[in-house]
């Protein structure tokens, strides 16, 4: 048994946890709140998050620029903007967009240059950062992109989309309240846990797996299969709710443990040259086709079909039976009928994209259990689009 882990957060879990907030040792007097869209101030949130920074006597000032893909232009300004108010710490309120978001502001605050300077892959400069991040206390709404427990941001800077953090990267506090998730739609309660259970089963099948990550991956794979199509039904459901919840933590440290796959980096590539597709949505796009690479691989047969019986087929025997499971959740959840086409996406366009995958996240193909040619990450594309 050989392992590193390393999770230096502290998650307070719960429906209701939001409010208390204020019982918590802050890392300063005035923070930067970090969010994006109008659903954080529709429903109440970041009011109720004003109030507790007011019961804790902290002074805030609010950016909410932050893109469903998030940008490297927001991040500068965001930093900027920390920068000129003196802010001591970050707060990310919302999806994995505004924690991701936070991340990296927290490192521009405390650091001078572009953002790319730092980023290794792509055109990224991949430079030592000189100074600590600013803390970040990631509060989210969502549960997609395990964010909240792991050091992991992921912004965009052209049709360059790359993941990037280090040991300094990760949050300082982590509010996870299935509370505040009951409110995401079907659409996107699917979407994001369908990127929960890939972070889960790409750090499970990944190179870089171990005796720790495998527990958390497993108990992830195994609560999205029981309860992901049950919240997506009933957003009101608290019980599953808080199964996807907890499946959402465990992804982040399934992330923070191993790595994921040529998966994200497709997708990745995807959503960089068309940023209206949301990333879960283009996850389950390619996954039936990718996991069947995968099990033709013959590189994990295994591990498929453990993913297969946690997924909820019990009686699993094959690789391929994985893929069944998949494809039977799913349907479950309505998602079974995504396109390409349906964001306009142009076939002529997945040359491009297949090479991008590469350039912009080699990494993770270096990590996937199979080795993916171009040719073969086209095919995935080619036979994904319709």
């Amino acid at each position: 048994m050989n392992f590193n882990f390393y999770m230096p957060s502290r998650v307070i879990f719960g429906s209701g946890s939001l409010s208390k907030l204020h019982q918590q040792k802050l890392p300063g007097k005035k923070a930067l709140i970090v969010t994006g869209g109008t659903s954080i101030k529709k429903y109440g949130y970041l009011k109720r998050l004003e109030e507790e920074l007011d019961k804790a006597n902290v002074n805030y000032v609010l950016f909410d620029k932050i893109l469903p893909n998030p940008i490297k232009d927001h991040v500068m300004e965001g930093a900027s903007l920390a920068k000129k108010e003196n802010c001591d710490f970050i707060i990310g309120i919302g999806g994995g967009s505004s924690i991701d978001s936070s991340k990296s502001i927290a490192i521009m605050a405390a650091n001078d240059g572009d953002y790319w300077d730092y980023i290794f892959g792509g055109t990224g400069k991949g430079k030592a950062i000189p100074n600590d991040p600013l803390p970040v206390v990631a509060i989210t709404t969502t549960a997609g992109t395990g964010t909240e427990a792991d050091p992991w941001t992921v912004i965009t800077n052209g049709n360059e989309k790359i993941g990037f953090g280090y040991d300094k990267s990760y949050p300082y506090l982590s509010i996870v309240d299935p509370e505040l998730m009951k409110t995401v739609p079907p659409k996107l309660t699917a979407y994001q846990g369908f990127d929960a259970l890939f972070h889960s089963t790409e750090g499970y099948l990944n190179k870089m797996a171990s005796e720790m990550s495998d527990l958390f991956a497993l108990k992830a794979i195994e609560l999205i299969g029981k309860s992901l199509a049950a919240a997506v039904k009933d957003g009101n459901n608290m019980q599953a709710r808080e199964d996807v919840a907890m499946a959402n933590t465990l992804s982040g440290i399934v992330e923070s443990v191993s790595s994921c796959t040529v998966e994200h980096s497709i997708e990745h590539a995807m959503s960089a040259y068309y940023p209206k597709l949301e990333h879960g949505a283009g996850l389950i796009i390619i996954s039936k086709e990718y996991y069947t690479s995968i099990a033709n691989a013959k590189v994990r047969d295994e591990k498929m079909v453990n993913m297969a019986r946690a997924l909820g087929k019990k009686d699993a025997s094959k690789p391929m039976d994985f893929v069944d499971a998949l494809v039977d959740l799913q349907k479950a959840c309505r998602v079974d009928n995504l396109k390409l086409s349906d964001y306009d996406m142009k076939k002529e366009d997945l040359p491009a994209i297949a090479k991008n995958a590469r350039f912009a996240m080699g990494g993770l193909f270096e990590c996937d259990p199979h080795n993916f040619t171009d040719d073969e990450v086209l095919s995935i594309l080619e036979k994904s689009y319709k």
